[in-house]
């Protein structure tokens, strides 16, 4: 029986990878057969475009060839690892996936639904996550967190008004996907996790 697939949303500085830690260390000392992965990234041919994606050198890059790339490190991070830990019965906890594309590249750069829809068909069909956990927290908020974008990295280094665009686009998202749950993160790190982990036991993902 194919195993469950979560991923996790959420703009820059929203603590993603800080619940992820959390719900790792939680998964860890139940006992569950999971592995945690990332996009871009994930596999060693996605991790070298997701250099080539953050790169603050790479400014020159069009948007069209951003969400290309984009969709070529999601397709080799599935066949290469996805896949295979969701076949063997494996919980896949990812952080990002392709509403990352529809919220960055479909709405904040304009490219629209049906282009990154199309460059990732086989993701969306063959792949669908059984639920995405958004982090609620706008861009202002979280940049404050976090103290300012990190300067080496292309897609922080964008500006408030374009990561707002990717917030209004996320909030678009969860009015068309119900497979969308928002966790509002306002509160401490150790309460957005105890959130998390209700979420999940009220959709059958953990015990």
């Amino acid at each position: 029986m194919r195993g469950k697939f979560i991923t996790f949303e959420g703009c820059e500085g929203s603590g993603k990878s800080t619940q992820l830690r959390l719900l790792s260390e939680y998964l860890t000392s139940v006992g569950a057969d999971f592995i945690m992965t990332r996009e871009p990234g994930g596999s060693a041919i996605s991790e070298d475009i997701r250099k080539i994606i953050l790169s603050g050198k790479n400014t020159a890059m069009c948007d069209e060839c951003e969400a290309l790339l984009y969709a070529a490190a999601r397709i080799q991070h599935l066949r290469e690892i996805i896949a295979p830990a969701l076949d063997a019965g494996k919980l896949v906890v990812c952080d990002r996936f392709v509403y990352s594309s529809l919220a960055y590249q479909g709405y904040a750069r304009g490219l629209g639904e049906e282009f990154i829809e199309g460059i990732n068909l086989i993701a969306l069909s063959d792949y669908p996550p059984n639920m995405t956990v958004f982090l609620d927290i706008s861009p202002s908020e979280a940049f404050k967190r976090k103290h300012g974008a990190d300067k080496n990295d292309r897609i922080e280094r964008l500006g408030l008004d374009f990561h707002e665009k990717v917030y209004r686009g996320y909030k678009s998202l969860l009015l068309k996907h119900p497979d969308i749950c928002a966790v509002d993160c306002s509160g401490t790190k150790y309460e957005t996790a105890e959130k998390i982990r209700n979420l999940l036991r009220d959709k059958q993902i953990i015990k």
